[in-house]
Formats: structure tokens, sequence, C-alpha cells
């Protein structure tokens, strides 16, 4: 009798632990990474229509003249082939996403959306590509999908083949951003009138896989870490934060510290995640809004609509150029649309629904994420009456030297105060991203964020 229940009782924990962990896909599944859909889990081919060309490895090094780190434009000499208006947006809708067609509501006399050819871009390097394959043959989706199982081997692109909507924005969240990097960027939110001010900030990202120092076990749940350094104005500089990304935030929180300038002194920052207010953002932006979306899943529950055709922020070069003021980008309402490039692109579309009983600003997020890169290039956020109140859009564009997806700039526009923040911006930094950089793990200590501060 003490046997039969035993038996029974492990059967039912067996059962259990089965239900929170989502297997991996088989070696079948994974032979189409690299022939029928890309290294990343992308269609390889293009659509029927001609309108979206088929991947055929990216962009390669030398596309165009790089000067200080600041990239060319490969497609400089190219026009638009379509203008999308407010008097002409209906007759796209199907093709945008509804934040994009309030923004022409909002703004009918500036906003508009130049659309482009079509250039599939993205690249990585090799060793990335296999990264992705072993993540596709080994990571499990734990505790509901808010946490990896087996990905500290492969650490890039947990799911190049996703089953569910979490499993693409795990995609998003584990994309390669290149090895340890610092960048000198400007976060600005104009004021209606498009006067700003722009605060300066020195960023460092370094990824335990790249630091000489970092023991492999020690640093397992560490997906990178993160400092960024407050240079101006004098009002805010000094100011430092300092994160480590936990990959299962909810056995383990982020680690966040502050160091205030004011008060000379560090101190734990839990509101550095989830709708914590964004550093110097004006109230502008959530903590989760960098990077588009960024930490803990598990506040949300997330659908996976599928696939669709998208005008969508894309090969942003000329967004990114050191030719441009931010006085030439920032304009009332939103940034010069006649220096963004848009194409047409396939996405993967996912809702994300605050769970009950939890806590968001942002009720709701409609995401869009490129199927090339896995980069969230469009959300929409939506208030807790349902009401559609932030606007993201990522300008995108590839790093053919380095065979990175990044964003030239993001932006995150209010369509009911009619204001908006843009993160970022670099254009007049004394040069582009450097990677490579030689970190360590005592320079993202609490004790070497003071020293930050103070220097």
């Amino acid at each position: 009798m003490k046997s039969s229940i035993l038996i029974k009782a492990c059967a039912l924990s067996l059962s259990l632990i089965a239900s929170s962990v989502m297997a991996a896909v088989s070696e079948k599944e994974a032979a189409q990474l690299g022939t029928t859909l890309t290294p990343l889990g992308g269609e390889k081919a293009g659509n029927a229509e001609g309108s979206i060309p088929a991947w055929t490895g990216g962009l390669k090094p030398g596309a165009a003249k790089v000067q200080n780190g600041f990239l060319g434009d490969p497609f400089a000499d190219e026009k638009p082939v379509l203008t999308i208006t407010a008097a002409t947006a209906a007759q796209y809708k199907d093709k945008l996403s509804e934040g994009q067609l309030a923004m022409f509501k909002r703004y009918p006399e500036s906003y508009r959306i130049p659309v482009y050819k079509t250039h599939r871009t993205a690249s990585n390097p090799q060793e990335i590509y296999e990264a992705a394959k072993k993540s596709a043959l080994n990571t499990q989706s734990l505790s509901g999908g808010n946490a990896l199982g087996n990905f500290s081997d492969s650490r890039f692109y947990a799911f190049p083949l996703p089953k569910s909507g979490v499993e693409v924005v795990w995609n998003h969240m584990t994309r390669y951003r290149g090895n340890n990097y610092t960048r000198q960027i400007a976060q600005v939110a104009p004021q209606t009138d498009g006067s700003f001010t722009a605060v300066q900030l020195n960023d460092e990202v370094a990824f335990p896989q790249f630091m000489k120092d970092a023991d492999a076990q020690k640093t397992s749940n560490i997906l990178f870490y993160y400092k960024q350094e407050v240079t101006a104005p004098s009002r805010l500089a000094g100011s430092v934060t300092l994160v480590h990304e936990t990959i299962d935030q909810v056995a383990e929180p982020r680690n966040a510290w502050v160091y205030s300038a004011g008060q000379r002194r560090v101190r734990r920052a839990p509101q550095v995640a989830y709708d914590g207010p964004g550093t110097a953002s004006d109230g502008l932006r959530t903590a989760d809004n960098a990077e588009m979306f960024n930490g803990s899943p598990d506040r949300y529950d997330w659908k996976l609509v599928g696939k669709k055709e998208m005008y969508i922020p894309y090969n942003n070069y000329r967004l990114a150029s050191p030719q441009l003021k931010y006085k030439d980008i920032l304009k009332p309402g939103h940034i010069n649309q006649d220096l963004t490039r848009y194409e047409l692109h396939r996405v993967w579309e996912v809702v994300a629904t605050l769970k009950p009983g939890e806590r968001n600003i942002y009720a709701k997020r409609h995401m869009y994420f490129d199927e090339d890169t896995w980069a969230l290039v469009e959300v929409d956020h939506y208030d807790g009456r349902g009401q559609l109140w932030r606007v993201g859009e990522g300008y995108a564009l590839n790093d053919y030297e380095q065979g990175v997806s990044y964003y030239a700039m993001q932006g995150l526009y209010d369509v009911i105060a009619g204001r908006y923040i843009v993160q970022a911006m670099s254009n007049e930094s004394a040069h582009g991203v450097q990677y490579g950089t030689a970190q360590t793990l005592n320079d993202f200590t609490p004790g070497a964020l003071r020293n930050a501060g103070i220097r």
C-alpha cells in the first residue's frame, strides 16, 4: 500500500516537473537552421511578390566607409519607393501597427513613413550561428517561461525556433550585441515645442563569456553586466547605475545599485526594474523600456500571434550619422521622419497582457520583432483603461564590421501627452561604439561604482 502511494506521488511529482519544463527542439527541426531557414531562424526565402528578398548572408565588412567607429551608409544613394502620409495611411494599415497609425492621427502634418527598398542586412559571426543552433537543441523554457535551462553553454538566441510568445521575447533579450563594449550616448526628452537638454551618458557592457576572469559556474545566471555614468548636465553628472542582469530573475532578481553624486554613497536600487522610472527620463519611460524591452517576463502572459509583413525602421545609417546634430533630429512631437528609413520585413507578433494581481503601468504591450535579428522594433503600450499610450520604435541597423544588429536610437512617443523621449543617440559623441574592451569583474562591483562617480 505504501509502495503504491509512493509510486503515485513520484509520478505526480514528475508530471508537475514536466509541465514546467518545455523541451528543446529535435535534431530534425534544428537542421532547418542555416538551410531552409537563416542560422537564427528567419525564413531564408523572400516573399512571393519579390518585395522582400531572400536572405543571402547579410552585409559584410567593408560595405561602406567607417570613420572613428561611425558606420557609413551602404544605401546612401537610394530614394524612397513610397512615402506614407496621414492622407494615405489607411491604404497601408495592414502593414502598420496601431501605434504608427496613431502617430499619423496625432501629427497629420508632420509625421510620415518613408519606405525604401528592402535589404536583409542582418549578419552575425559564424560562432554565434553555431551558438544559436546549440541553443535550439539544448535550451529549455522553465518556470512557465520565466527562466532558461541548459542555456549557459550557448548564451545567445535562446529559442531560434520559438514555440511561444515568451520564447520570442527571450530571443530579443539574448540576442548577440557584440563583444564587451563601451559607448558615449545621449538621452533626450524634448518639450512640446521641441526644445531640449541632452543627458550625456557613458555606457559599459560586459558579458561573462567574454571576460577573462569570469568563472563560468559562478556567472551561469548572469546575462551581462552594465554600468552607466551620467556626465552631463552638471546637475546630474556623477550619478552612476550598476546592473548585474540575471537570466532567471524570479529565482535571483536583477541586482542593481546606484551611486548618488550629491550624497556620495552607493545604495541598492530595486527600482531599476519593471516599471520603475527610467534614469533622468522626465517620467517618459520605465526601466523596462530600455532596449525596447528588458528584464524578467514574469508579470505578463505572452501570446504568440504569428508572423506578418510590416513596414519597420531598418538600416537607419543616415539617422546615426555624425554629420547630423541632435537639433537636426529632434522636432516637436517626434523625430525628423525625413531622416528615417523604413523597409518591408517579416516580423513576429507577440501580445503581452499583464497577469491578474501583477503591477505595471503598461497593462498590455503589442510587440513586433524583426525575423532576421530578433530585435524588437515596434511596441504599442496600453494603459490600464486599454487606451493606447506610448509608441516605441527601434531604429535598427547592422554593424557590418562586427556582425552586430543594434539601434541607431530608440524613440518612445506619448501620443496622449504629445511628448517623447529618445534613447542611445550618438551623433554628437566623440566616437562610435567601441567593441572588445577588456573589462573585469572588479569593474562591475559596488565599490567600482563609487570610483566611477568621483573620478
